[in-house]
C-alpha cells in the first residue's frame, strides 16, 4: 500500500465544490509537485491532507492508517507556509524548536534536533537573530526547519518559494531537492510555476479546475500531455495547438488547405482535431516566397535561444530557433512538422488521441452534420 492514500476526496463550501473525487497515491521518499492555475484546488488539497480544511467526503490515510478525522498535531505532516509564518518576537532557536516545545519533547533533545537542523540549512549562525534580521531565503530556512525538527511522515510544502527574487527562488529550489535526498522524506511540493514542477518533481500532479488532469513524471506528462490543457499548460512557450481535420495519414490545418501535414496515426476522414506540435520540435525548412508560409510577427531575444512568433493559418505559433538559422521579422518560413513530434486532441474532450482511439461523440456527430 502507498505512503500516503487519497480516495475520493471532496471538497465543498456551501454549494460550491472546489475538489472533486481526488484519488491519489503517493510513496514513501517521493517528492510530489502538484502544479495548476490559480483556483484550481491546489492549496485546498495539500490543507486538507494537513487538517487545516475539514474533508467533505472521502479519505485520507498516512502509513495505512486514516488522518483525515485526526486534529493538525497528530496527524504527522509538518507544512512550510508562503508566507513564513514565524513568531517575530522569537530567535531563529525559538522559532525552529517550538513545535517540540508545544509536544513537551524534554529540553535536551529540543535542543540537539534544533541544532541539528540548523547545521544542515546553514543556519548555525544565526540561531541568536530574531526573523527581522534574516533574508528572505534564511527566513524560509528556519520555516523548514521548524518542519524538519517535528520528523514528520510527510512535509507539506504550500508555494514557499513565491515571496523570493527569481535568483533567490533558483538557489531555494535546489536546496529543497538536496535536502529532500539527505532526508530521503516524503514531500508534497504546491506550486503554480511550471519551472518549480519541472525541476523539482519526481512526480507530477496537474490540477485543473478541482480534478486531476495528470499524473506521471515530469519528462512522461511533457511528452505525453493527457489533454490539450495538460499541453498548454506546462511548457514555455507553451505547445502549439492548431484546429485541423484529419484525412486518412494526412492532417490539414483549418484555414491553409495547401498546408498538408503527416499524421502520426490514421484517424477518419474529416475528423477534427487539435494539431499539437511544441515550439522547439518545428524544423524551419528555410524562406518561403509564398503567402502559405508562415509570417515572422515577432522574434523574442533570450540569450541562448531565440523564440519566432509566427502566424500560420489564423493562428499563431511559437518556434524556438536554432542558433543556425537566422530570420527577420517580416520573413516567411517554410516549416516542417516531423510526425513523432505531432500530438493529436480531440475538439470536444481535449483529451489526448492514439492509434485506434475513439472519437469523442459530440465530434463525430459534427463530423457527420457537416
Amino acid at each position: 500500500m502507498s505512503h500516503l492514500s487519497i480516495r475520493e476526496l471532496k471538497k465543498r463550501y456551501d454549494a460550491k465544490q472546489v475538489l472533486h473525487g481526488i484519488d491519489l497515491d503517493i510513496e514513501k521518499g517521493e517528492f510530489v509537485v502538484i502544479v495548476g492555475p490559480s483556483g484550481c484546488g491546489k492549496s485546498t488539497l495539500l490543507r486538507m491532507i494537513a487538517g487545516l480544511e475539514s474533508v467533505t467526503e472521502g479519505t485520507i490515510s498516512l502509513a495505512s492508517d486514516r488522518i483525515d478525522d485526526l486534529d493538525p498535531a497528530d496527524r504527522g505532516c509538518a507544512m512550510v507556509f508562503q508566507n513564513y509564518a514565524l513568531y517575530p518576537h522569537m530567535t531563529v532557536r525559538e522559532n525552529i524548536g517550538y513545535p517540540l516545545k508545544i509536544a513537551r519533547v524534554p529540553k535536551a533533545e529540543r535542543d540537539k534536533r534544533v541544532v541539528d537542523a540548523a547545521a544542515m540549512l546553514d543556519l548555525s549562525d544565526y540561531l541568536d537573530r530574531r526573523p527581522a534580521q534574516l533574508s528572505g531565503g534564511q527566513r524560509q530556512r528556519v520555516a523548514m526547519g521548524r518542519a524538519l525538527v517535528r520528523e514528520p511522515g510527510v512535509f507539506l510544502f504550500d508555494e514557499p518559494l513565491s515571496n523570493l527574487d527569481a535568483k533567490l527562488r533558483v538557489t531555494m529550489r535546489i536546496e529543497i531537492k538536496r535536502l529532500h535526498r539527505r532526508l530521503k522524506a516524503t514531500s508534497i511540493f504546491v506550486t503554480h510555476d511550471q519551472v518549480e514542477a519541472m525541476t523539482m518533481a519526481d512526480k507530477l500532479i496537474v490540477m485543473n479546475g478541482g480534478f486531476v488532469e495528470q499524473v506521471g513524471s515530469p519528462v512522461e506528462i511533457y511528452r505525453r500531455p493527457a489533454s490539450t490543457f495538460v499541453a498548454g499548460f506546462l511548457g514555455a512557450p507553451a505547445m502549439n495547438l492548431m484546429p485541423a481535420n484529419a484525412s486518412g495519414d494526412l492532417i490539414a490545418l483549418d484555414g491553409a488547405p495547401n498546408q498538408l501535414v503527416d499524421a502520426p496515426f490514421d484517424l477518419q476522414d474529416g475528423t477534427p482535431v487539435f494539431m499539437g506540435i511544441r515550439p522547439e520540435e518545428i524544423v524551419v525548412a528555410g524562406l518561403s516566397d509564398t503567402v502559405d508560409g508562415a509570417r515572422v510577427d515577432l522574434i523574442e531575444e533570450l540569450g541562448g535561444s531565440r523564440i519566432a512568433y509566427c502566424s500560420l493559418a489564423r493562428q499563431e505559433i511559437a518556434i524556438i530557433l536554432p542558433k543556425s538559422v537566422m530570420v527577420r521579422e517580416g520573413d516567411r518560413l517554410k516549416l516542417a512538422f516531423p510526425p513523432d513530434a505531432i500530438h493529436l486532441f480531440d475538439t470536444a474532450s481535449g483529451k489526448r488521441l492514439e492509434a485506434g482511439s475513439i472519437v469523442h461523440e459530440s465530434a463525430t456527430r459534427s463530423v457527420e452534420a457537416a
